[in-house]
């Protein structure tokens, strides 16, 4: 049987048993080889034993035969044989696993905020220019400053839009944006869409605790990214999983070197995070590798060759695990030179040498020692995993997560008011304003236009009476009486005069007569 000291995982045999010390795990490593040297198997050895010591594990499953690790292994005879080879006792066995997915098909959802994201982050998904970048920053501003969460996909076409649509006053606040610029990024947008990305972005927001969960008996839980369809956008895998280091690197307390790390991250096909990136997002992705690890999380990049990595990211990887690399053209053998270089070399053989002639399952093995020096590189036989080498069935897939600690947090989605319920709210007031205005506008036009028919009607009345009074016929004037009398007439009053004068003699000597005869 095996005998390591405690603190420490076994890793392999060589003249005596390899282990990686768990107090110095947090020192990040690179697991480098060739297609089909066994970079998988020694990834999936390394997360068992995390696991197994208390320590979670993150790993992206590219190929999908990481999956197999939530079952426990059948060893063959090739593999007891290597196992009695190192004086292992093999028994099969499985950590408690989590599976993610980005597009939640093969896993649980994985999500994160556009505002978590951020800008710089976006544009090198987007692959934006200068300034490009700098109208995203703006856009990123004016939602600050107005109050508007960036949630998820539509809440930033709808910024942009809104930007876009007020130009004038955003050049005045912010400087300049042109419609040219927006229409850019929204272009790019589109293009992640039809890609995915609307799955990345949403709620509820991955938690990170979740990731750094162990179970009743104090394993480290191992997180499996479902990364076979997202490794098809490689921007999108890239971005995603350096958003997930740059969280932890922002959430997590500092702790200095612990026992043992509170987590290992282990990042495949890394040479992705580093293909044509802008200077500012390497710089991000050194000062991340460098400091993280006072915060107890250890950083394995896995790769094809070291070369891949840039040298100031290198430079921070103090445990190696180096498969077999083939060197046909000059670049490979270029590459090859640079990765022997990077070791600590042996007497016992030619580093350069030794990496073309490994076999599959044997690795060029050097680690940080108790005082945090590279051990002499050994030529290492990989011991055989206990949880089974290749695929998870769909049906142990759904039963994993049937019993998922994290089952029903991230399954729905959740989608509260934001940026794009604020501005259309927005847009819908404004229009309902434009309306009420453009109806009132309407009645009082319609009113002058009343008021206008009344007075030329009033003007129209006065001109054909005017013209009545002028063209109407003059009336004459009643004709006088003549002074002159009738004979008739004439006859008539001489009568009534004669008349008169008799009945008034009359009427006189009747009252003398009386008088006398009294």
């Amino acid at each position: 049987m095996v005998e390591v000291a405690d603190g420490t995982l076994f890793i392999g045999k060589a003249e005596a048993p390899e282990t990686l010390r768990l107090d110095r795990a947090n020192r990040h490593g690179l697991v480098a080889g060739a297609t089909g040297t066994g970079k998988t198997v020694t990834l999936q050895i390394l997360a068992q034993g995390f696991s197994d010591a208390g320590v979670p594990v993150f790993a992206a499953d590219v190929k999908g035969d990481l999956s197999g690790v939530c079952q426990p292994g059948s060893p063959n005879e090739k593999m007891l044989a290597r196992a009695a080879k190192m004086d292992l006792d093999l028994r099969p066995d499985a950590p408690p696993t989590v599976f993610w997915d980005l597009f939640g098909e093969q896993g649980h959802p994985v999500r994160s905020t556009v505002s978590e994201m951020g800008p710089l982050l976006l544009s090198r998904m987007l692959e934006l220019n200068d300034v490009q970048e700098g109208v995203l920053n703006i856009v990123f501003r004016m939602a600050d400053d107005e109050g508007l969460l960036l949630l998820d996909l539509k809440d930033l076409q709808a910024a942009l839009k809104y930007v876009g649509e007020n130009e004038k006053e955003i050049d005045l606040k912010y400087g300049n944006v042109s419609a040219a610029t927006i229409g850019t990024i929204q272009r790019g947008l589109l293009t992640l869409e039809t890609q995915g990305i609307s799955h990345l972005f949403g709620e509820p927001a991955l938690r990170l605790s979740d990731l750094m969960r162990v179970d009743g008996s104090g394993r480290g839980i191992v997180s499996i990214l479902a990364a076979d369809k997202l490794i098809r956008s490689p921007r999108l895998y890239a971005t995603f999983l350096l958003w997930l280091l740059s969280e932890l690197f922002e959430e997590m307390p500092e702790i200095g070197d612990p026992e043992k790390p509170r987590m290992v991250f282990f990042f495949d096909e890394a040479h992705l995070l580093f293909r044509d990136a802008p200077r500012a997002l390497l710089e991000k992705v050194e000062q991340v590798v460098r400091l993280i690890r006072s915060k107890g999380v250890g950083v394995y990049f896995v790769t094809q060759n070291p070369a891949d990595i840039p040298e100031t990211v290198l430079a921070q990887l103090g445990n190696r695990f180096q498969h077999a690399l083939r060197a046909y053209t000059p670049a490979e053998q270029k590459g090859l030179r640079a990765a022997a270089a990077s070791f600590r070399p042996n007497p016992a053989f030619d580093t350069a040498e030794a990496i073309q002639n490994l076999g599959v399952g044997e690795a060029l093995v050097s680690v940080l020692d108790e005082k945090g020096a590279p051990t002499i590189t050994a030529r290492t036989l990989i011991r055989p995993p206990a949880s089974r080498l290749g695929p998870a069935t769909p049906a142990e897939r759904a039963t994993i997560m049937a019993a998922s600690p994290v089952r029903g947090l991230y399954d729905q989605v959740q989608d509260r008011e934001s940026a794009f319920e604020m501005l259309k709210s927005r847009a819908d007031a404004a229009q309902r304003q434009a309306e009420a205005a453009a109806a009132e506008a309407e009645i009082l036009k319609k009113r002058e236009a009343e008021e206008k028919a009344w007075e030329k009607q009033q003007v129209q009345r006065e001109r054909e009476a005017a013209r009545a009074s002028r063209t109407a016929p003059r009336t004459t004037s009643r004709p006088r009486g003549s002074s002159r009398q009738s004979m008739g007439e004439a006859f008539a009053k001489s009568m009534l005069r004669t008349v008169g004068s008799q009945l008034g003699r009359e009427l006189l000597r009747g009252l003398l007569g009386g008088l006398k005869r009294r």
